[in-house]
């Protein structure tokens, strides 16, 4: 079996508030292999947050090892971290967080100003992307002059403009209507069906279902991973499972104080 595409190995991160230690992640191990859709769920306050985070090499943890395609990162410095970040990870976030003033098209192509791309190809790969969304017509349009969903899509396209290796949607229909919501939906689960890894985090348990595989975290730990009716049909991804379900960590709770339909086509 190849290597976790992401894997997260005795992972902790603690704050301290004056005398007090807090366990926002406590202990956390899990591996997410290539072409895996996982959802990670929880209320607020659980710690599904800290770990988009720190899985997504936005912060880094206090205790623990992260590795990306087998790689350790976890010692990185912030430099070479953007840049693994900006090369292998794409997010697509519940505000959007497009540059107001700026087309939908300079919105797309602005991860690949980093990556030394020229622009040529910068401007022709993010048409490619904006297309694939649907939103070949709005290349120049403003963020104000579009729709929720069609933000969405656009910031779906910018996630996958420099093909990373892993997606991370953190509750990307929140701020949407049903309808758009829903094609935001179906758009993220033909992303998983293309062969792209995807990582879901939300509180919401119904929409975690369009996912293969359910992580559910409560006061910083996993307290459960677990198929999903697609995950169990999905016999190339799962065939090891449960050999690939996370381990546990024996660490004793004292240690850490503290439905949407699903299309196939």
């Amino acid at each position: 079996m190849s290597a976790p595409l992401l894997e997260l190995n005795d992972v902790s991160k603690i704050y301290s508030i004056g005398d007090e230690t807090l366990y926002a992640l406590c202990h956390v191990s899990m591996k997410i292999f290539e072409g895996e859709f996982v959802a990670i769920v929880g209320p607020s306050g659980s710690g599904k947050s800290t770990f988009l985070h720190v899985a997504s090499l936005l912060d880094k943890p206090t205790e623990g090892i992260i590795k990306i395609k087998g790689k350790e990162v976890t010692e990185y410095s912030e430099a070479e971290t953007a840049r693994l970040r900006n090369r292998e990870i794409g997010f697509v976030f519940q505000q959007f967080n497009l540059l107001p003033k700026t087309s939908a098209l300079e919105n797309v192509l602005l991860p690949l100003i980093y990556t030394g791309t020229s622009e040529h190809e910068r401007i022709r790969r993010s048409k490619e992307k904006l297309e694939e969304v649907g939103l070949g017509d709005r290349l120049k349009n403003t963020p104000a002059q579009l729709s929720g969903g069609q933000q969405q899509r656009v910031a779906i396209a910018r996630a996958l403009v420099t093909e990373p290796a892993i997606i991370f949607a953190d509750e990307p229909t929140g701020n949407l209507d049903s309808k758009s919501g829903q094609e935001i939906v179906k758009m993220i689960i033909r992303l998983n069906n293309s062969g792209k890894t995807v990582v879901l985090v939300t509180h919401d348990n119904s929409l975690a279902q369009i996912a293969k595989r359910v992580v559910k975290v409560a006061d910083g730990k996993i307290v459960s991973d677990e198929l999903t009716k697609w995950g169990k049909a999905d016999s190339k991804i799962y065939k090891q499972w449960p050999a690939w379900q996370t381990k546990q960590s024996k660490h004793t709770d004292g240690d850490c104080d503290y439905a949407v339909l699903r299309e196939d086509d």
